[in-house]
């Protein structure tokens, strides 16, 4: 009997992943906030109310990491929902920059 030793080095590949941010304004009502996160986001509503607060107190908040045709979907379904409400809610995507050490 022979022992088959087989070394495989496969490096995978993961997709860029985008922080969608959430930009905090003068105009846009805590409620109408709450419910986008909810909406787009699926956030429950403790979630959803303590990241409104976070916006407002903070200035933005990272309301989730997606990959890209994600991000900008629910990117672009909040600057829907803020035009048809008449609010100027802004969300915006960056890279997320994972830094893997080998």
């Amino acid at each position: 009997m022979t022992e088959l030793d087989l070394e495989t080095d496969i490096d995978i590949m993961h997709p860029k992943m985008y922080k969608v941010i959430l930009h905090n304004d003068d105009y846009s009502t805590f409620d109408f906030v709450i419910e986008v996160l909810m909406n787009v986001f699926n956030k429950n509503k403790d979630d959803a109310v303590n990241i409104t607060f976070k916006v407002d107190q903070e200035g933005f908040a990272i309301v989730g990491i997606y990959p890209k045709e994600i991000a900008e979907t629910k990117v672009s379904l909040v600057k829907e929902m803020a035009k048809e409400n008449n609010f100027p809610l802004l969300a915006t995507m960056e890279e997320e920059w994972i830094y893997q050490i080998d």
